[in-house]
């Protein structure tokens, strides 16, 4: 009988098994993701992630301790990592404020909302109050970084007198808020609309920027492309229709 090959199909080189394996825990991420996002975090079981990402229960217990552990690691590789760059982001922002506001929603939307991460909001505010471990780490390592970024960028307007924010608190959660409506109609309230009910969201996040705007440039600020009238006055055209 013939000698099997060293390099045949069923005898992997050393090299391809190793590069097999530096692949598994992102292939365990991705596997993770769907299914929480599909099923719940309560509702998923380890051994569904390891059969979608191709490998056994206990090759998936060599990465990840435990269920809590895989879902920590998804948010840090889709949303928590990446605050990092972001904030180095707005730190070299030679632009208007404005601009940098425009920015940021789009680029949320481009890098998360448009992404199998947007489905992440939704499984947490259905399953923060059963799991409060997960719950706290999404708060330390989510929602407060993002929250801050967004006061940041407000807190500069302020200071280079392009913005004028009477209540700081509410105007991060008056940005937030549209996105985490979009993310949540592709995951859940779009089910109970028409499809044509809510515009294309790259449209949408343009349009909420420059309502934002209107609300929150200071008169006669360079940064604004449609300022908020004075009483009496009429309102200038916006330059740009995001909806057209």
């Amino acid at each position: 009988m013939p000698a099997k090959s060293p390099l045949s199909p069923a005898e992997p080189s050393p090299a391809r098994r190793e590069r097999r394996k530096q692949a598994r825990p992102g292939e365990l991420l991705d596997a993770a993701l769907a299914l929480f996002v599909e099923k719940g975090f309560a509702a998923t079981r380890v051994e569904e992630i390891a059969a979608r990402a191709g490998v056994s229960k206990g090759t998936l217990f060599l990465y990840f301790p435990n269920k809590e552990a895989l879902f920590k690691a998804v948010v840090h590789e889709n949303i928590a990592g990446h605050f990092a760059a972001w904030n180095a982001e707005f730190q070299s922002f030679e632009g208007s404020t404005a601009d940098m506001l425009r920015h940021c929603m789009q680029a949320w939307w481009d890098r998360i909302g448009a992404t199998p991460a947007s489905g992440i909001p939704k499984l947490m505010m259905c399953e923060a109050q059963n799991f409060p471990e997960v719950t706290a780490y999404y708060q330390q390592e989510v929602v407060r970084p993002g929250k801050t970024l967004i006061r940041r960028i407000l807190e500069r307007g302020v200071a280079r007198g392009e913005f004028a924010v009477d209540d700081m608190d509410a105007a991060v959660y008056a940005i937030v808020a549209p996105m985490i409506f979009l993310m949540l109609n592709q995951h859940a309230l779009g089910a109970c609309m028409p499809e044509e009910a809510v515009p294309e969201p790259r449209r949408l996040v343009a349009l909420q920027a420059e309502l934002l705007l209107r609300g929150l440039c200071s008169r006669g600020s360079d940064g604004a492309r449609a300022p908020a009238a004075a009483a009496g006055d009429a309102a200038p055209a916006p330059k740009i229709d995001p909806l057209s």
